[in-house]
């Protein structure tokens, strides 16, 4: 069983993917936000889905894709946490996690247009895993950690650049525009995803652009969950993204970044695919 969401912008729904297909289940009476995963709610809709699924509508594919969860209360990034990402920056390997935050108002869904920020010039791609908080995490170890996570999710953390570096030196202004946080298609369980092997790769215009896995992360799922609990609490819902792969467009030579008319598709394994179309900024 998957979870996803569905509908158009402020009418989200959630639904279900199955071997039999995608269906409505608003049924159930509860949206995938804080209190649906801070009450063990996938295994409760697993339990009612299994009672009730028949009677619940089919979702059309004509349907938008939304973001696979309701807005949460934060979503934390990890910069720098592939060897090779760290090598084509130039950057050092880090000995402790780096984290930024990325506003939760960028979310999107994983099929929607990515509108440019106005004064873009160097909006960059960075497909990744990213995970979803199942329960309230506060200083917990490493062997605790995956009892506080309820599921994966593919993640295209986009970032602008010059906004990113060179407007004050502080990374969540390049991270945090509308758009810039796509979550989806789905929410995979625990049990679906090898977060210690998947399997990333992204796509500019079809021309291959990041090709990995999460082997080659510096810090691992569990230590990142563990760590960043010692910081901060992680509420039921919030996100945590772990990082790129190499192959972003800032450490091509030259730098390569996204215009108006580019489609960037991405995916992981177990996790589905995502595609958008890049827009032009909005016009004031």
């Amino acid at each position: 069983m998957k979870l996803f969401r569905f509908g158009s912008i402020g009418r989200e729904k959630p639904g279900v993917r199955t071997d039999d297909g995608a269906f409505d289940v608003s049924a159930f009476g509860e949206d995938y936000g804080e209190s649906f995963f801070g009450s063990d709610g996938p295994s409760r809709l697993r339990a009612w889905f299994v009672n009730n699924g028949k009677g619940c509508p089919r979702v059309a594919d004509s349907e938008r894709i939304a973001p696979a969860v309701v807005r949460p209360s934060k979503l934390v990034c990890v910069g720098l946490n592939f060897r090779g990402h760290a090598a084509e920056t130039g950057a050092q390997i880090p000995s402790e996690p780096v984290l930024f935050m990325k506003a939760s108002s960028a979310l999107a869904g994983p099929n929607d247009a990515l509108v440019l920020p106005r004064g873009s010039r160097a909006t960059d791609w960075e497909v990744e895993l990213a995970l979803v908080i199942g329960a309230k995490a506060r200083y917990v170890s490493k062997a605790e950690a995956p009892k506080h996570i309820a599921g994966y999710v593919l993640h295209n953390d986009y970032s602008e650049r010059d906004h990113q570096k060179d407007r004050g030196g502080q990374w969540v202004k390049g991270k945090s525009a509308d758009g810039f946080a796509p979550l989806g298609p789905w929410l995979a369980l625990p049990d679906a995803v090898d977060a210690f092997d998947t399997a990333l790769w992204l796509s500019v215009n079809g021309e291959p652009m990041q090709r990995s896995s999460t082997s080659d992360l510096i810090f691992d799922v569990p230590t990142l969950v563990s760590y960043i609990s010692e910081f901060m609490t992680l509420l039921p819902g919030d996100v945590i993204s772990t990082g790129t792969p190499a192959g972003v467009g800032a450490g091509k030579t030259p730098p390569r970044y996204l215009e108006p008319g580019d489609v960037v598709e991405y995916g992981a394994t177990g996790l589905g695919s995502a595609r958008h179309v890049v827009r032009a900024p909005e016009s004031a």
